[in-house]
């Protein structure tokens, strides 16, 4: 007989108590979700694939320090978050260092590499879709980040606070500048 399939605060005790093959249940329902969330951020699949690993390295790590009975997705997504900002700062870094080392040795301006690739789009035509992308890539990256949290990874308000470390009301007038934004980038397109 078959048992049923454990919950995640079952899953999270035992990973707890130190069982990996809990963890690494853990890890498959919620991998997906971690490298959205990262990808939202870094923008570049490389490096959202290292921040969203090493969060769960971080979050193996401290699982001490999970309060039990509280969600654990949007906890896992905050390490998640700033992984990927880390990264995200690494990278303008060095990428800042390279167009000025090229700068120097030439005077032809540099040219910016590709665009890294985009986060997932809403479920939009393929054309309102990309005219989507284009607006969010036009935004802050605080912008991207609530409206890539809220929509693109239908998370709650509150998860979204959670993850992104501030309080449900802060989600809500910074999601809704945030939409204001966009609906600047697409025109009167969007729906209110």
């Amino acid at each position: 007989m078959v048992g049923r399939p454990r919950s995640e605060h079952e899953l999270l005790a035992l990973a707890r108590e130190g069982d990996d093959d809990a963890f690494a249940a853990l890890v498959r329902a919620h991998q997906d979700v971690a490298f959205r969330t990262a990808m939202l951020i870094t923008r570049n699949a490389a490096d959202a694939e290292d921040a969203a690993q090493e969060a769960f390295v971080k979050a193996h790590r401290s699982l001490r320090r999970f309060r039990v009975g509280e969600p654990w997705r949007p906890w896992l997504l905050a390490i998640v978050a700033n992984e990927a900002r880390n990264r995200r700062r690494s990278a303008g870094r060095r990428e800042g260092l390279v167009r000025h080392a090229v700068a120097e040795a030439s005077a032809a301006p540099f040219a910016d590499p590709a665009a890294p690739d985009q986060p997932e789009g809403a479920l939009l035509s393929a054309e309102r879709r990309g005219e989507l992308l284009e607006a969010l890539e036009r935004l802050r990256d605080d912008d991207r980040l609530v409206i890539g949290c809220r929509y693109l990874l239908d998370l709650s308000e509150r998860e979204t606070a959670q993850a992104l470390g501030c309080r449900p009301g802060t989600v809500k007038s910074r999601l809704s500048r945030a939409l204001e934004r966009l609906r600047a980038e697409l025109g009167s397109g969007v729906p209110a």
